[in-house]
């Protein structure tokens, strides 16, 4: 009887014991790292938190820079912008890029292409400078022709004045 006893008491206490361990199956909240349950890492492929995709890269990275009235020259900021895009476009070697060159609607429609060339080359040089192959870029201007803000002021003007990185994935052999 003694023995019984004891050892229902040993059983109850390893029972017990296992129960409020939540590292049991190896994860430290309590997920199972074995080969029948996947790990809920919180990232969705394709989606803004996955630093692979083109979302996050638009998002996070940003994929557009600004540029001051009748200039290529990049900005501190765009400059920034531009490192952080050449970090991601090598670790994603992957993808190819277009870039977007884009002007204001002051001045004509041969002047405003031919600006919007300068400024998509001025990013595409700043990132093959930065390492990134040349053949994974290309530029094409669009000067005044595809504004994101239609209307007569200077906000709709800054916004206008850009270089926009558009990837394209799976390109690359």
């Amino acid at each position: 009887m003694k023995r019984i006893t004891t050892s229902t008491i040993l059983i109850a206490t390893l029972a017990v014991s296992a129960c409020t361990n939540p590292g049991r199956f190896g994860g430290e909240d309590g997920t199972y790292v074995g080969s029948a349950a996947p790990v809920n890492t919180g990232i969705v492929p394709g989606s803004a938190n996955d630093p692979a995709s083109t979302a996050y890269f638009q998002q996070a990275i940003g994929d557009r820079v600004l540029f001051e009235v009748d200039q290529s020259n990049l900005t501190a900021t765009g400059r920034t912008t531009l490192d952080g895009q050449a970090t991601w476009l090598l670790t994603n070697s992957d993808y190819q890029a277009v870039i977007e060159g884009h002007a204001d609607e002051q001045g004509t429609r041969e002047y405003n292409l031919a600006l919007g060339e300068r400024r998509a080359n001025a990013a595409r040089e700043y990132l093959v400078s930065k390492g990134v192959p040349a053949s994974r870029l290309r530029v094409v201007s669009y000067g005044k022709e595809r504004p994101i803000e239609v209307c007569s002021n200077e906000a709709c003007y800054a916004n206008n004045r850009r270089a926009v990185t558009v990837l394209a994935g799976g390109l690359t052999s």
